[in-house]
């Protein structure tokens, strides 16, 4: 059986293969802002495990005739802060902005979790979830701020940070489960591969005799 990680997130790949994984990475190419403008006025919840259900299936469309046996993992992270959801800023100066209400202040970061089993080709198995972690943000200076922003890390990654790159300098601290922070709960998709039959135990790569 195949694990496909349906994300170029190269956190999300290297949480996984710190876990004892060697996932297959297909990137679904899916316009996150197009399915985020066709739903209507939804609820944090839903617009990340929507934009995860939108990756798997763009993925599973490519997958089902390559790997006749197999789980596709799909996630989205989103940021909720000062009453809005964000995801990446894509350029400096949304970044700037996004830490000027950041910078001493809390937010939630939401992660959609889309996981589909694959059987033959044929998909058997479906399930999703959501982790929800509270992330507390320091003040960077403003040389730090422009130092990091310099550095691009933060224009493509929800919410403008990371905890596990040079964003982890000015994170105060977490309530929740930090790999989830990273980009994919490894608690949830624990939980999600059971209920789809399968056993994170069965996925971790062995060393050969």
């Amino acid at each position: 059986m195949r694990l496909v990680l349906a994300s170029q997130s190269p956190a999300r790949l290297a949480l996984l293969r710190a876990a004892g994984l060697e996932p297959s990475v297909v990137v679904s190419g899916v316009d996150e802002d197009a399915v985020a403008a066709a739903l209507t006025d939804p609820a944090p919840d839903e617009l990340v495990m929507a934009l995860a259900a939108a990756k798997g299936n763009a993925v599973f469309a490519e997958v089902a005739g390559i790997h006749a046996d197999a789980v596709i993992v799909a996630c989205d992270s989103m940021l909720s802060i000062g009453g809005e959801m964000v995801g990446k800023p894509g350029t400096p100066e949304v970044a700037r902005r996004r830490w000027e209400v950041m910078a001493g202040n809390s937010g939630e970061l939401l992660t959609g979790h889309a996981i589909i089993r694959v059987e033959n080709g044929h998909r058997t198995k479906e399930t999703a979830g959501t982790q929800r972690t509270t992330v507390h943000f320091g003040r960077p200076s403003t040389e730090e701020l422009d130092a990091y922003i310099a550095t691009g890390e933060p224009l493509q990654v929800a919410g403008a940070f990371t905890l596990d790159g040079l964003g982890g300098w000015f994170v105060e601290g977490i309530e929740g489960d930090p790999s989830s922070v990273i980009g994919l709960s490894l608690p949830l998709v624990r939980r999600l591969l059971t209920e789809v039959g399968v056993s994170v135990v069965d996925l971790w790569t062995r060393p050969t005799s």
